[in-house]
């Protein structure tokens, strides 16, 4: 899949050129094209020296989390809920643990730690699949919750956007949280929907309700404040959320007696080998969608989808940061290359781009994720998965391009 999409942005790019070149009269597309691969690659290089700090910092105090035993209180935390989720599950089960120390792992920002324990859990799911190559209710929901994005702290997007010289990397805090809010409350009751769950269970609303209540009541203080007062409270919660959690993970640290400077530099020499394995996709990709700016094929195709959403009477504004939204279900990589190169044409704080990087923010790969965890354990029939995974990604989108023209519109 990865393959045939990198692969696809340079025949689109080829063709586009030579379009220029035999209809346009214009030889220079040739000197653009091969400028744009030496400028991405440039930029690919300077997005990993940010890259590095960041990912060596964040695994850092991370991993001070994790010995300190909070990925552990949160999965305990969440343990009732799942089991009302899962009727299939018997209780006790390992795979009930696994699942809600995954989804601990997400909300943290996590990655590299949610991976691995969702393929267990899956794995733990298949023991109680009767068969083999068709997924369960519970494989199903778990997929599909994966799928939508519960990352509460994306620091990555932060990281992004401080390379590309944003005065304030964390702007856009509160509109991912809004955004990601809505896939995942959208995946969860396509799903609920779908397999009947009974989401009235007291144990269930006790969990749900409070949460949509704080939600709404949020939303509604933020219709009585202006735009700019609106852009100042997301600055103010975003940054104070993130080194706020840095506090709480050095203090757990401390009281659970954990050698914190130790943790720290465990965590960090991880995020330094993955930061240093990224670089080569990351200058495959940003290459790729050069070439396909250089060439007018993306330009091309933008300004016919603006066309259409002009003559429906709609502000065009948010066009630009399609590209992303387009690409993300297929491939983080490209996803993550259209983003940044939003970011360094459009301008880092410019509507396309905060647009852009709220849809990363609260969209998932949902192919990829489908491919892997399904992949993993040998599961063919994917029924109702795609249709409620693709469901919670529209959803992101649309929230994201909503809650931007409410922030920054």
């Amino acid at each position: 899949m990865l393959n045939g999409l990198w692969l696809g942005f340079f025949g689109m790019a080829a063709l586009a050129a030579l379009g220029r070149w035999l209809v346009g009269g214009d030889p220079t597309v040739f000197a653009a094209l091969v400028e744009s691969l030496f400028a991405m690659a440039r930029l690919a290089v300077e997005v990993m020296v940010l890259l590095f700090g960041t990912l060596t910092l964040w695994l850092g105090f991370l991993r001070i989390a994790e010995t300190a035993g909070l990925v552990g209180w949160l999965a305990r935390l969440l343990g009732p809920l799942f089991r009302r989720l899962m009727p299939g599950v018997p209780a006790g089960h390992p795979a009930l643990g696994l699942i809600t120390m995954n989804f601990a792992a997400n909300a943290l920002g996590l990655d590299n730690a949610a991976t691995p324990i969702g393929l267990k859990a899956m794995r733990e799911l298949q023991r109680l699949n009767p068969d083999p190559v068709t997924a369960t209710n519970a494989q199903i929901l778990f997929l599909v919750l994966n799928a939508s994005s519960l990352t509460l702290l994306p620091v990555t997007i932060f990281m992004y956007r401080a390379q590309q010289g944003a005065s304030d990397p964390t702007l856009v805090f509160l509109p991912i949280l809004l955004a990601t809010s809505a896939s995942t409350l959208v995946g969860l009751l396509s799903v609920a929907m779908v397999q009947r769950l009974r989401l009235w269970d007291p144990v269930v609303l006790a969990y749900l309700v409070p949460g949509a209540l704080l939600l709404g009541g949020f939303m509604a203080l933020l219709g009585t404040l202006s735009a700019a007062a609106i852009a100042s409270l997301s600055s103010l919660l975003g940054n104070l959320t993130l080194f706020g959690v840095i506090i709480v993970f050095l203090a757990a640290g401390a009281i659970r007696r954990v050698k914190v400077y130790e943790a720290f530099v465990e965590g960090a020499k991880e995020g330094f080998d993955i930061a240093k394995h990224l670089l080569p996709y990351l200058v495959a990709m940003l290459c790729a969608v050069g070439v396909l700016r250089a060439s007018g094929a993306l330009d091309f195709a933008l300004d016919g989808l603006r066309w259409l959403v002009q003559a429906g009477g709609w502000d065009a504004r948010f066009v630009d940061a399609m590209p992303t939204a387009l690409v993300k279900p297929f491939s983080g990589s490209a996803a993550r290359a259209m983003l940044i190169e939003t970011m360094k044409t459009q301008g880092v704080d410019s509507f396309p781009a905060l647009v852009a990087a709220t849809i990363q923010g609260s969209t998932e790969t949902t192919f990829y994720v489908l491919a892997v965890y399904f992949g993993a354990v040998g599961i063919q029939r994917a029924r109702h998965t795609v249709a409620c995974a693709l469901l919670a990604e529209l959803a992101g989108v649309v929230a994201a391009i909503a809650v931007c023209y409410w922030f920054f519109g």
